[in-house]
């Protein structure tokens, strides 16, 4: 047998470009079985219409078709509104794997790894031998270009098999059509699913699901408001590691490392440059191309010794409560759920990277009461459908004891059960997802500490408002009791008395002895430009402007007195963070983002006062219900308001 040498070896080494190794390893980019790939398929495509959509400043219009063919082959389709794209530029999006505007971008975004429509256009060359077909057209008076390709996996380049120019409808837009190997069968419910949770979390989208039947689902949006731009950022000090530190060095521009570090990371200034510079034993006026490895660790780990301000959260791009809440009530109305909980946590960090985590519960209503909860996963606005038992979210939600909260929970520990549906939504400028499927978020502490925070701040309001329906409940039928015998009981023994029949007041105010809060929400639409109305309180100077078009909610709350004595207290009702304040009377002592608080200064026995304030920038049914809480006065006393814990964040 003859030797085999180093020489021989080297001859067989080659190199193999993206699109080879993700040919043998399919299952790493979510492609594992046909009912995954389908999901995939159309998730890559409704996430670039989506994004390119945002990009520009239009509301999307996504169209989803899928027609089964035999065999187990699909054809999925997906068309967006956005702005179309350049000829020259087609060829490197759907055939180039690692090739996308959004992968060195520090900002929230959908799409951050450059391989999802050029992945599924490979998986549906592997699996069916076709080739995708892209329409786009970039304006309403030229024609769209329709170009047909492949993936050259030896050269990772697209191979162009035709190029034509049609006649389209639409001012401008994107269509993909892509026939991939897929179980249609077992998926559609998947692929509604996906597209349903995707309206809840981009409100501002309308799409449109066409099966292969000819069975259409319209998800209409419930906001003309598109989300906030997020702002890209440089990186963190905290998230820089030893290698890209060093890279950054090599190509910055600065000729001093104290410039460098001001000019390259996010959170430095002057003091912090210096006082890195100090940690790590370097002159600030030293040139980082110069600088030895030796020299970047000990910066590497001054950075860790120096406290440094948290990166800037307008990278972030929240969905917010107020649209939160609408997108679940508008999707969860067949189930008429008896509340929606709604809790968002302020931006934090993690390894320098800003994140913010949102919650909803929807609770009550026809949901079953002994299966387990139902939990909506998403991260950056998009679904999470697969491997939930690996995900940060639910490893948050099984390390909190429910049973304290009115859940069945075997030993405190696992998932609950109850009639409720969380939703968890995590934005960050990088999720730590688990595989490059990005399926499931990774058990960071810090993300999974945020979820827990917010995860029980809807749950101890779950509590409040059972214990406070019950207790009102039990306490109108105490009130409507008394306010029916008593009266009959006076009528006649003052008719066998001949004598007048006596005023109760004071009676009922000794057997009920507590003080009831009631609310009432009302809704009142109004038309006409903007005007100057004044706001009811000190605490904003000037007038505030009044947003006369759309819907204005209108809130009374009703404080009635029926203890024995004159009562004092502060009484606190919380708000969307986004309403704007109108009218408020009696004046408030603080108007607050989040809430708006009284000093109810004397409230006479057997007395009442009527609270009122005016909401705008609000859809009706935005605010259906009061938070209302009390403070300096014992909250056993009252029925309708729960004790102020001050501050939440």
């Amino acid at each position: 047998m003859a030797k085999i040498t180093a020489h021989d070896l080297a001859k067989k080494q080659k190199e193999i470009s993206v699109a080879e190794f993700f040919e043998r390893n399919k299952h790493i980019l979510g492609f594992g079985n046909p009912t995954r790939a389908l999901i995939t398929s159309v998730k890559e495509g409704v996430d670039n219409g989506l994004d390119v959509c945002e990009e520009v400043n239009i509301l999307p219009e996504i169209y989803v078709e899928i027609k089964n063919h035999e065999d187990g082959e699909c054809k999925v389709i997906v068309e967006d509104n956005g702005p179309g794209i350049v000829k020259k530029q087609i060829k490197h999006i759907f055939g180039r794997l690692l090739y996308g505007s959004r992968f060195h971008a520090i900002r929230q975004s959908r799409g951050q790894q450059g391989i999802g429509i050029s992945a599924v256009v490979l998986y549906g060359q592997l699996t069916t031998g076709k080739h995708a077909k892209v329409t786009s057209k970039i304006q309403e008076d030229r024609p769209a270009t329709v170009i047909e390709l492949a993936i050259d996996t030896n050269k990772n380049r697209a191979e162009v098999i035709s190029r034509d120019i049609v006649h389209w409808e639409k001012p401008s837009g994107t269509r993909v059509e892509i026939n991939i190997m897929a179980d249609y069968k077992r998926g559609k419910h998947f692929v509604y699913e996906y597209l349903q949770n995707t309206s809840v979390v981009n409100p501002h989208a309308q799409i449109t699901f066409k099966e292969p039947d000819g069975t259409e689902h319209f998800f209409e949006r419930t906001s003309e408001t598109l989300p906030r731009e997020s702002v890209e950022i440089k990186p963190h000090p905290y998230g820089a590691e030893l290698g890209t530190l060093i890279k950054m060095a090599k190509h910055t521009k600065s000729r001093k490392l104290s410039a460098f570090l001001k000019n390259e990371f996010t959170s430095m200034g002057d003091r912090t440059a210096k006082a890195a510079c100090e940690k790590a034993n370097l002159e600030r006026d030293l040139n980082p191309k110069e600088m030895t490895r030796e020299q970047f660790l000990a910066l590497h780990k001054a950075f860790k010794k120096v406290k440094i301000m948290a990166p800037p959260t307008d990278c972030l791009s929240p969905i917010g409560e107020t649209l939160i809440k609408r997108s679940l009530k508008h999707e969860t109305k067949e189930i008429s759920p008896e509340f929606i909980i709604i809790a968002s946590r302020p931006p934090s960090t993690y390894s320098g990277n800003p994140f913010q985590v949102e919650v909803g519960l929807v609770y009550g209503g026809n949901l079953p009461k002994d299966t387990t909860v139902k939990v909506m996963r998403f991260a950056n606005r998009v679904p999470l459908l697969y491997q939930q038992g690996g995900c940060a979210t639910t490893t948050a939600i099984s390390s909190i004891d429910w049973r304290r909260y009115g859940f069945d929970q075997k030993s405190g520990k696992g998932m609950p059960s109850g009639p409720a549906i969380f939703l968890i939504h995590v934005s960050s400028t990088l999720i730590p997802f688990t595989s490059e499927s990005k399926e499931a978020i990774a058990d960071v502490p810090e993300i999974e500490n945020e979820i827990k925070l917010a995860l029980r701040i809807c749950a101890r309001k779950v509590q409040h408002h059972i214990h406070k329906k019950v207790k009102r409940k039990k306490t109108r039928e105490k009130f409507e009791l008394i306010t029916k015998i008593l009266p009959e009981i006076a009528k006649k023994s003052s008719k066998m008395l001949d004598k007048p029949v006596p005023i109760l007041d004071a009676v009922i105010t000794k057997i009920m002895d507590i003080v009831w809060i009631e609310d009432l929400i009302e809704y009142e639409k109004v038309s006409g430009k903007a005007t100057e109305k004044p706001v009811q309180t000190t605490l904003l100077e000037g007038p505030s402007e009044r947003h006369d078009s759309g819907t204005i909610t209108k809130s009374k709350i009703m404080v009635v007195n029926y203890k024995r004595t004159s009562q004092k207290f502060n009484l606190y009702a919380t708000i969307p963070k986004d309403a704007v304040v109108g009218t408020v009377n009696p004046k408030p002592v603080k108007i607050k983002s989040n809430y708006i608080k009284w000093n109810l200064d004397t409230i006479p026995s057997a007395d009442k006062i009527d609270i009122n304030f005016e909401l705008a920038g609000l859809e009706e049914g935005d605010f259906d219900e009061n938070d209302i809480y009390i403070e300096n006065i014992n909250p056993s006393y009252v029925i309708g308001a729960n004790k102020w814990e001050g501050e939440q964040s």
